[in-house]
């Protein structure tokens, strides 16, 4: 999506999108976002992780004036359950099933987030727009009923996006490194066969359903995932 300032936003399906951190936007993104029809922005991050950096754009909180920003985080910070499998913090699709599994309360919050934007678009994001973002964004795109190449390449060009922007910008940290294409293709053909596991496994509608979404939600959720957006 070419709102100024995002980075590697893209569309995921009907009125949905992806993206990294809403700081990033400009002024000027939050009016792209808001033409585009995006109504709710929610934010996967904990709340710990949702803080200005100096390099941000300097954006005054009218900017966003008609969105409404949800917190909803996918994990407990420093859980040694998650931890214990995936590291530091969550990098790798293979490890989607666990995070998902360990927290059904936090993953039902985010689709009631996306059922109570009534049929207005709807933004989710995380740090890098890579991994919680795509997390959710698989199991989305399993909702509308995508085929498995069209989730695994969701999955490659938002691992691409934010790949350029640490070409173009540096890693946030020392857990973080630019990848050339001759290593990160192999990698991104594993992790997308790994995200198409993970959804047909998870079986997303029985999951939520299961764990307290209501009907009358998850229908929110599909029209949602249906409806007509800008390009």
């Amino acid at each position: 999506m070419g709102w100024g300032g995002a980075v590697n936003a893209w569309h995921v399906a009907g009125g949905v999108f992806r993206m990294g951190r809403r700081e990033w936007l400009t002024e000027t993104g939050w009016r792209n976002a808001y033409d585009d029809g995006v109504r709710t922005v929610v934010d996967l991050r904990n709340s710990r992780e949702a803080q200005r950096r100096d390099t941000d754009p300097a954006v005054a909180e009218a900017a966003w004036s008609g969105i409404t920003i949800v917190s909803a985080p996918t994990e407990e910070p420093d859980d040694p359950r998650l931890t214990a499998v995936c590291g530091p913090y969550l990098s790798d699709p293979a490890h989607y099933l666990h995070n998902v599994r360990l927290y059904p309360e936090k993953f039902v919050a985010v689709f009631r987030a996306v059922a109570a934007a009534a049929g207005a678009g709807v933004v989710i994001h995380c740090a890098a727009g890579r991994d919680r973002s795509g997390m959710v964004a698989a199991m989305l795109q399993n909702l509308a009923g995508d085929p498995d190449q069209v989730i695994a390449d969701g999955y490659a060009k938002a691992a691409r996006g934010i790949n350029e922007r640490f070409r173009t910008h540096g890693p946030p940290h020392a857990g973080e490194r630019y990848i050339d294409d001759a290593e990160l293709t192999p990698l991104l053909e594993r992790r997308g066969r790994a995200v198409v596991e993970f959804v047909r496994e998870l079986e997303t509608r029985e999951f939520l359903l299961r764990n307290g979404l209501s009907e009358a939600e998850l229908g929110a959720v599909l029209n949602l995932l249906g409806s007509r957006v800008a390009p």
